[in-house]
Formats: structure tokens, sequence, C-alpha cells
């Protein structure tokens, strides 16, 4: 392994939110110190949100700097002539006590015009759903823009949206300007493009404590919004035992789903840094005979550098991300 690169592992950046929950610490051992934790930034480079590495020699340095410092060692050489020093995926825990706004997200183009970043196509993956959760995924019929203004001013939007009942183990793939929300209840990872631009449509008439209403971005949101009534968002995935079984493949990332209960012998040959988020269990990765143990809420970070490694397990879920 040139350069010292081991697998790496950060500190997890945690966000109190008004809808904010204490699951992140209950099932995920995230220390929390408040009751309304919303979501855990396990790999960030966001801006002013860069994560840490907390393990090994690297400790204390940023990401922003191992990808300045070690370049396409780190992401991949096609990835750095994509993204330069930008680390471009984002992946955080979230964990809905109440319900998220009613959102989306601007594709590349508009993001970049308006917002100098990228857009945002993400994915969910359900970790833990209380009875009856739904998450809100696009529109349940045919809408005009006109008809969808109508339905916001007369605070009816749910009536044209459309909800799924969900349970562990279910996962979505969330295009630009699909209008989506995550329900009371539910606990998810979330893959995305790094990006933090987020257009709220609407926030259920909530106030925080001093009787503010969030802001709302619907003079942004309405030509950024995707009005056809697709239905192709749900992600059916194969649950083959020691092996990657595809989950979602697009343009900015590809996660797969890894069922371990025995040894895997792995050989990275994509040119891409690739990420473990560990979803249940717990799995040792082996590189060059030093082993790091990766649990349940825990995600790390293997780069473009290493070549060979092992994953080994008596009983682990894990989703493998790269680019």
């Amino acid at each position: 392994m040139q350069h010292n690169l081991y697998p790496l592992k950060f500190k997890p950046i945690l966000k109190d939110k008004i809808w904010g929950g204490e699951k992140l610490s209950k099932y995920l051992n995230k220390t929390t110190v408040s009751k309304t934790a919303g979501e855990s930034w396990e790999i960030s480079d966001v801006e002013g949100d860069t994560s840490v590495v907390s393990n090994g020699d690297l400790k204390g340095k940023s990401l922003k700097e191992l990808v300045q410092t070690f370049k396409s060692d780190l992401i991949g050489s096609k990835n750095y002539q994509v993204f330069g020093d930008k680390f471009p995926l984002l992946i955080k825990f979230i964990d809905a006590r109440q319900d998220l706004s009613i959102q989306l997200h601007p594709n590349n183009k508009l993001a970049a015009e308006r917002h100098n970043s990228f857009g945002k196509t993400e994915m969910w993956h359900v970790m833990q759903a209380d009875e009856g959760s739904n998450l809100i995924v696009g529109f349940n019929q045919k809408i005009t823009p006109a008809k969808y203004l109508k339905h916001l001013e007369d605070k009816t939007l749910t009536e044209i949206l459309n909800f799924d009942k969900v349970k562990k183990g279910d996962t979505y793939f969330i295009q630009v300007g699909r209008i989506h929300a995550i329900g009371t209840g539910v606990m998810l990872a979330e893959i995305q493009q790094t990006s933090d631009i987020t257009y709220r449509v609407y926030d259920w008439d909530r106030v925080d404590e001093q009787g503010n209403e969030r802001e709302l971005h619907n003079d942004l949101a309405i030509d950024a919004i995707d009005f056809d009534m697709k239905d192709d968002f749900r992600v059916k995935y194969d649950t083959s035992k020691n092996q990657p079984n595809k989950m979602v493949s697009c343009q900015y990332f590809t996660t797969n789903y890894i069922h371990l209960d025995s040894e895997l012998k792995k050989q990275n040959n994509i040119d891409s840094f690739v990420i473990y988020i560990c979803i249940e269990g717990s799995v040792n990765i082996n590189v060059d005979s030093v082993i790091e143990n990766v649990t349940k809420g825990e995600t790390i970070l293997l780069p473009a550098a290493i070549k060979n490694y092992t994953l080994k397990s008596d009983n682990a879920e894990l989703l493998e991300v790269y680019v």
C-alpha cells in the first residue's frame, strides 16, 4: 500500500434536527447528547462539515486534506479527473422521529448555476421502521405545475403525493427533481452526491421554539421539480450471501448489498475508493494482515490504492459503495 494508506474511519458529525430522535444512539451506538439527533454524517466533504479521520496514522486529518494529499490514490484516477480535490459522495444515517419536510433537490445544471454546487441524486436504505411508517416519493397522479401550486397554496399538497409504507431492507433511488420526504418512525442510511442543496416546499406548518417556521424555497423549487408520475424509485435487489448484489448503479455512485457469513476475498479493479456501511452485525476487513473491525452503524473508506483485501464475518450485512 503506497503512501501509508489504509482503511479509514471518520468521526461522525452529528446534527440536531427539529424532527430528530434517539435511534442513532439506541440502534447505531452514536454518542449523542440530545434527544433530537436527526443525522449522523459518516463521510462528508461538504463545506464546513468535513469528516476527520478517527483511526491510524492519519488520525485528526480531514477528508479534504487527504484528497489534496493523496489525490487519485485515495479516490481513483477517473474520479480525480472529474472531481479534483472534492470527495464526490456524502454518507449519512437519518432518524426521523417526526416527518421531514417535503423537499426535492436540483439537478447538476441548476445547482451549478445557482449554488456553485453539485446536484443531489441520492438513495435510501431503510435500517429500521416503526409499524406503519411511510416514505413520500413522487406524485400519486399526473400533475401540472399550476395544479401543484394550487395544492401548495391550499395546504393540500399531501393529497397528491405518493405515500409508501416501508419496512427494514426497503431501498429507494431518488432522482434529482423528485419530490420526497422521510416519514415519522423511519431510520435509514442515505448515500448521495456531495451536496447540501435542498429545496423545502412544505414543512407541515411546524414552528421552532421561537415560533418561527423554517424557510421554504418554493420560488427556486418550481422549475426544479420533475412533475412526471414515474414509478421507478423502488429498488429490487438480490440477497444472495457472500457476494455483492447490485442495488443501484448510476453515474454518481454504485451501491451493492452484501450479506456475509464467511470470508470474501475482494480485488479492487474499479479505479475508485470503496465505502462499506455496516448495517447489521460486524465485519473484519483484512488489508496486508492489518485487520480493522467495523460494526453496525460504522462506515469505513478503503482508498483506491488498496487493491486486495478480505471481508470476514459470521453474520454481517453491508452496503458497498463506489463511484
